[in-house]
């Protein structure tokens, strides 16, 4: 039996991995879906690092190893949980790999996340100077029912903590493996590749899905986790 600690994206919805937590429960695990405070304006890493640690200890206590797990933004919050929690893997899905002293606002930038996208927009027949959907970039490839429910569980997300510095002065000393979804068309996989092995040295596993691959492919994300686990 593995501990799964599972960091959401933007908006902190914990929601947003009730297919995955399901899996794995199924499969005999135990998880631990992380809601996080993504709408409060007070809140900035610090604030989600504790609210990580709070929840893993309420639910499985301070000594369980874990592997952790972070989505997208989620991604600037779980190396930081390494440093409070025992932790035995460390996994970035479609993750934000954040660099020392760098802020997810400043992120963007640094990456050239935007131009990824544009040329990945062009390569596939869309305008990329069209207005921002939220269908295209992020419920393409979801069930209805998932698309329906997104509606009910989508959070705003504060600027607090796109402001807040990724304070680790070096990567923590945990196994790390990154997962690219090859249809994401909002950090497409080239781009996340480029971005995993300039800053982590590591070429991401790829697996199908787009940007929320674990509503719309759980069971092959359940898979890759259970592999990394074993491993």
């Amino acid at each position: 039996m593995t501990t799964y600690v599972l960091i959401p994206g933007a908006g902190g919805s914990a929601w947003y991995w009730h297919h995955v937590e399901r899996e794995l429960i199924r499969r005999g695990h135990d998880v631990v879906a992380v809601e996080l405070p993504g709408a409060d304006a007070r809140a900035g890493l610090p604030e989600y690092v504790d609210t990580v640690v709070e929840t893993v200890v309420r639910e499985v206590g301070e000594h369980r190893e874990s592997v952790v797990v972070g989505q997208s933004l989620g991604a600037f919050t779980a190396p930081l949980v390494c440093a409070r929690l025992p932790v035995s893997l460390l996994v970035l899905v479609n993750g934000m790999i954040p660099r020392p002293g760098e802020t997810a606002g400043e992120w963007w930038a640094n990456t050239g996340q935007e131009a990824a996208r544009r040329a990945f927009d062009l390569s596939e027949g869309r305008d990329p100077d069209a207005p921002f959907d939220l269908a295209t970039y992020f419920l393409h490839d979801l069930a209805r029912e998932d698309v329906d429910a997104s509606a009910e569980h989508a959070a705003e997300e504060s600027d607090a903590v796109f402001a807040t510095p990724f304070t680790l002065d070096a990567w923590p000393s945990v196994p790390t493996r990154v997962v690219a979804a090859r249809d994401d068309r909002f950090f497409p996989a080239a781009f996340q590749r480029r971005v995993a092995e300039d800053r982590l040295g590591i070429t991401p596993d790829e697996m199908p899905g787009g940007h929320l691959a674990a509503l719309s492919h759980p069971g092959e994300l359940a898979d890759l986790l259970e592999a990394y686990a074993r491993a």
